[in-house]
């Protein structure tokens, strides 16, 4: 048994459910204010307290799961979408022109930080969740490219890729059909720890401003607008700061497991 596995997968499991029925169903109105109900403790009828707009703290998180993993999720998919075909493009020409313009690209993207690039980004644009996006997705692109280049380079003189050039493929199908399937396990995983990061990154972004603008609630805004009332009403720091930490720590913990499942080396471990 994959205890490891089985725990990320559960807290990765609880948020993900958050997310779902705070679509249908939440406690309370995250958009009615009760200044008369401010930083109530947690109780029977507000299990995780209220904030100091009196809205429902676990309402609140709920809700923004839904924010968190969204970015999150639409950001890994830029990364991967654009990442992984100029990893392969890169591999296939090993050595060549297109191989070192698409690692010096990537080698310019990884000198700014996603708070740099959203901080570019924003002050052209403004602030957002769709710059956010835009911003995390950017820096996920040279992560996915590095993964399937990889990946991929070892793949390139084993016999059955040059059978396939025997037969007449070309590099693009060639890396259609036998590097990616090859390496999909590789990006499943890397995949899921960018997701614990595009989290970790939308938290931190809506932290300085640059993320979700209100009203749309927010794990990053929740903690920033809480930051002055620790002492106070600690309840309102603590709540969403452990609900980053559990959904952070699940994913990286189903992504390790993924990758001891899906590695044949370390398939036969407990």
């Amino acid at each position: 048994m994959r205890w490891g596995l089985l725990l990320g997968a559960v807290l990765s499991g609880l948020a993900l459910v958050a997310a779902g029925v705070s679509f249908f169903w939440t406690p309370w109105p995250v958009d009615v204010l009760s200044i008369g109900n401010r930083l109530q403790p947690p109780s029977a009828a507000h299990w995780f307290g209220t904030d100091h707009l009196g809205r429902d703290i676990l309402s609140l998180v709920m809700v923004g799961a839904r924010t968190s993993i969204a970015v999150a999720l639409v950001a890994v998919g830029i990364g991967m979408g654009a990442g992984v075909p100029l990893g392969l493009l890169a591999a296939a020409n090993r050595g060549g022109w297109l191989d070192e313009v698409v690692m010096r690209m990537n080698d310019l993207i990884f000198a700014f930080p996603a708070l740099v690039i959203a901080i570019l980004i924003t002050a052209v644009f403004g602030p957002s969740a769709t710059n956010a996006i835009i911003a995390i997705g950017i820096f996920n692109i040279p992560v996915f490219a590095r993964v399937a280049r990889g990946g991929a380079l070892p793949l390139w003189t084993l016999d059955f890729i040059r059978a396939a050039q025997v037969a007449g493929k070309g590099r693009a199908r060639i890396s259609a059909e036998h590097i990616l399937p090859n390496i999909a396990n590789l990006l499943i995983v890397q995949g899921t720890i960018q997701f614990s990061l595009g989290i970790l990154a939308e938290a931190g972004l809506s932290y300085v401003g640059l993320g979700a603008q209100p009203p749309t609630p927010s794990w990053g805004r929740m903690l920033a607008e809480a930051q002055t009332m620790v002492t106070l009403a600690p309840h309102v720091a603590v709540i969403p700061g452990l609900a980053i930490v559990a959904t952070v720590l699940g994913l990286n913990l189903l992504g390790d497991g993924l990758r001891d499942a899906l590695d044949p080396r370390l398939r036969g471990r407990a």
